[in-house]
């Protein structure tokens, strides 16, 4: 009888260890998601082209349906973007306590996107000169195009400044309704920034009603934020699933020092955002992932900073960020901090110009290099965007569009790379901010409080 019991023993506590992880994975979102990654990567390897377990037709059938949880979850997700985005600027504003508060948190977000994004883009154009991801590659698409002819003249065609006042100007939400209607984030953010500035020049009592209906909203939208949440493992695998089942392993691999050279960039980036809070906010490496690892994790499966905004704030939160400034720089952040887009941008354009056999000179990467920036400032931060910014900006360059093919093959794993690196940008520039404030004032006072859960 002992010995029988004896020798159940390894069996009991592996069944105690099993009993254990599955706890442990119920319990965390983050390990939900790393397992639905992993799950994920294996079925599209299965189903795919290297698999061949499906015939063509069916594959694609099937990574339909796996695809579905994932569109259920951003649809979700974009449904309360707009009234979340709209009420958490306003929030941010009208609590933000003085108007010279207000002013050293927009003067510093505004520092820091700028400084961080031209910084990711030199990083992209150091690390493609170096590298030479497109060398290897030289006549696999066509024959090489026309180069472009000066810099003067690639200028012309990619931004002209007799334009800029159109472009300033058409930033502002002529008529809000259809900017809603048609989901255009960036004008919903102009007139939530001009609405919440007004409000701060009104007497509280006056538009406390109003900002109880934003509280209400925000509230409201963060409920259904959270319902999405449960289907952020679900969503992961099948979104994993479906884009190794469309692009393979294969493609992924044979564009490696492409790959690879983004990756690199982006690596560099992250590491500058653990510099910085390091130095600036005395805040360990260490500590950063450890809180913030979930919410990084949740943007790479998703691709969208804008779908993990909520889940910036409350990571901001940990951190002692005064809810104000959480509520103001994530959506801000969201739309505007996309340092990680332009470094991927300015690695793919000299990709696709070393491959056409393009040299361009330093005239023309500086004139690059600043319209990127600008495009990337105001892309939404949705998946896929970064692809229709590259062919407008390769257009202007005279650069041919004829690898955007070997570009788009990989887009979705760079995409989830890029957005993971946009976001740890916006915590770190939620940490930055968070001593913005005047002391004594509502933000000093309650950044001290205990982060929300």
């Amino acid at each position: 009888m002992a010995a029988r019991l004896f020798s159940d023993l390894p069996r009991v506590r592996l069944m105690q260890q099993q009993a254990q992880l599955h706890a442990w994975i119920r319990t965390r979102l983050w390990a939900q998601v790393i397992t639905g990654l992993v799950l994920g990567l294996a079925v599209g390897i299965l189903l795919g082209p290297e698999g061949g377990v499906l015939a063509p037709e069916l594959a694609r059938r099937v990574s339909a349906w796996l695809m579905l949880p994932g569109k259920i979850f951003l649809g979700l997700i974009a449904m309360v973007l707009i009234p979340l985005v709209f009420a958490s600027i306003i929030g941010g504003l009208t609590g933000s306590g003085s108007s010279d508060a207000l002013k050293s948190v927009g003067t510093r977000f505004a520092a820091f996107v700028l400084t961080t994004t031209f910084a990711a883009a030199g990083i992209g154009i150091a690390l493609a000169t170096i590298f030479q991801p497109g060398r290897s590659l030289v006549g696999k698409t066509g024959p090489p195009a026309e180069p472009a002819a000066s810099s003067t003249e690639a200028a012309g065609g990619s931004f002209d400044m007799g334009l800029a006042p159109d472009l300033i100007s058409g930033l502002l939400p002529t008529n809000p309704t259809a900017s809603v209607v048609e989901g255009d984030l960036m004008a919903v953010v102009v007139f939530a920034l001009l609405i919440g500035i007004a409000a701060t020049q009104v007497e509280r009592e006056k538009i406390a009603p109003f900002l109880n209906v934003l509280d209400a909203l925000l509230s409201i939208s963060m409920t259904i934020v959270k319902w999405a949440m449960f289907l952020a493992p679900i969503a992961v695998f099948g979104m994993m699933a479906q884009l190794v089942m469309r692009i393979g392993i294969e493609t992924i691999l044979g564009v490696a020092g492409y790959v690879g050279t983004v990756l690199a960039g982006l690596a560099l980036l992250f590491l500058l955002y653990l510099l910085l809070v390091a130095i600036a906010a005395r805040l360990g490496p260490v500590r950063f992932l450890r809180e913030a690892g979930e919410t990084l994790l949740l943007a790479f499966s998703t691709s969208s900073s804008t779908a993990v905004m909520p889940s910036t704030v409350a990571t901001a939160r940990k951190f002692g960020v005064p809810r104000e400034i959480a509520n103001l720089v994530a959506p801000l952040g969201a739309t505007m901090n996309m340092a990680g887009t332009a470094l991927y941008q300015t690695v793919a354009i000299l990709f696709l110009a070393q491959m056409s056999g393009i040299s361009l000179d330093a005239g023309q990467i500086a004139i690059m290099t600043m319209t990127l920036v600008a495009s990337s400032i105001g892309a939404p931060g949705t998946p896929g965007v970064s692809i229709a910014i590259l062919i407008n900006v390769a257009a202007g360059f005279g650069i041919p569009a004829d690898g955007m093919v070997i570009v788009m093959g990989v887009d979705r794993l760079l995409d989830m790379s890029r957005t993971t690196v946009n976001v740890a940008g916006d915590i770190t520039a939620s940490i930055l901010l968070k001593g913005a404030a005047e002391p004594g004032n509502a933000l000093e006072a309650e950044a001290g409080e205990q982060p929300a859960p």
